[in-house]
């Protein structure tokens, strides 16, 4: 019996012990490492935050108000695919501007992780149009950039021209009711074949689950940046599976994600976010929303936005996931170039 009872303690010290290495120590990613673009630019914010940004001036006729992308996440990153695409809006005569978020890409990461959160994404994006010195805006906004234009556009609705939603994520705070809605059948929406949970369980190990419980309640790094990085970027490989309609079509992993900048982004969502609705509604602004048919994200986000901005035009892309442009670019750029012509 003793012996026994010996045996057990041996095997739950030798498994505390595994699990304490597995949460201590350090990982290492096979994955691609970040380089800096050439040519990027930088803003010295008045926020405090540093930020990388790409820039193509107007050719022709300049119009008044330049374009700014605000790309998913939170804690995405400007991809030359970005680039390629939106910098054909300059042949139309905008001035064009990409950025990094602060805590992802080019731009700094914070040192107080704490600072990451939806409100300082929004002042960071006030700043940039004050630094660019435009009196109105066009935004396009991609997933997690739709939430982060629905917050600008709800405290700067006068300088806004118009707004592209693409991807749409639920507004914060999120509305269950409302995303709960059923899409008309006549839209023929599918289940994507691959999605999130499926994406971070593949990912996720007993290190990052506990750098990400740490992060949330205590507000502090269990990993350097660098490590949380290039986990990202390792995540990021899953998750792109589950953005489009066929899981082959899936964008390889690319570098520059912010981890903790997703983490707590996301996190000041749930708990800090002001709702925008009640300054939204009823706004006039011209507004266009694109949707794929086996988008992840439920039909009831979308709605939202068509509900609360009443001069949209929506465009459902068949055979595309939830982001358009990586499956369909075309129909992406075309439908946009359009919009902005009016």
């Amino acid at each position: 019996m003793k012996r026994t009872v010996k045996y057990i303690a041996l095997a739950i010290a030798l498994l505390l012990g595994w699990m304490a290495f597995s949460v201590l120590y350090p990982n290492s990613y096979d994955v691609p490492q970040f380089k800096e673009r050439k040519g990027t630019k930088y803003w010295n914010l008045s926020t405090g935050s540093r930020i990388g940004y790409t820039f193509m001036p107007a050719k022709g006729v300049r119009k008044s108000s330049p374009v700014l992308f605000l790309q998913g996440g939170p804690g995405g990153f400007i991809t030359d695919k970005n680039i390629e695409l939106l910098g054909q809006l300059s042949d139309d005569g905008y001035d064009v501007y990409l950025y990094d978020q602060i805590g992802s890409g080019h731009s700094a990461r914070l040192n107080d992780i704490t600072e990451y959160t939806a409100d300082r994404h929004k002042k960071d994006l006030e700043a940039i149009v004050a630094e660019i010195k435009a009196d109105k805006v066009i935004l396009i906004g991609q997933s997690w950039g739709t939430i982060l234009a629905t917050l600008y556009v709800a405290d700067n609705p006068s300088k806004v021209e118009k707004v592209v939603f693409t991807g749409p994520a639920p507004i914060a705070p999120f509305n269950n009711d409302a995303l709960q809605q059923p899409a008309p059948d006549s839209l023929d929406l599918k289940e994507p074949v691959f999605n999130n949970r499926d994406a971070n369980l593949k990912a996720n190990n007993l290190r990052t689950r506990a750098a990400s419980f740490m992060a949330a309640v205590n507000g502090k790094k269990l990993m350097t940046d660098k490590e949380a990085d290039d986990f990202q970027t390792y995540l990021n490989s899953q998750l792109n599976k589950a953005t489009v309609a066929n899981p082959d079509n899936a964008v390889p992993a690319q570098a520059g994600g912010g981890y903790y900048a997703q983490i707590m982004t996301y996190n000041s969502l749930l708990l800090q976010t002001k709702d925008p609705r009640p300054r939204l509604k009823r706004l006039a602004i011209p507004t266009l929303v694109i949707r794929g048919q086996y988008d992840n994200q439920k039909w009831g986000a979308a709605k939202e936005y068509l509900d609360l901005f009443p001069n949209h035009k929506l465009v459902l892309v068949k055979n595309a996931g939830h982001s358009v442009a990586t499956e369909h670019p075309e129909i992406y750029v075309n439908e946009i170039r359009s919009f902005l012509k009016g």
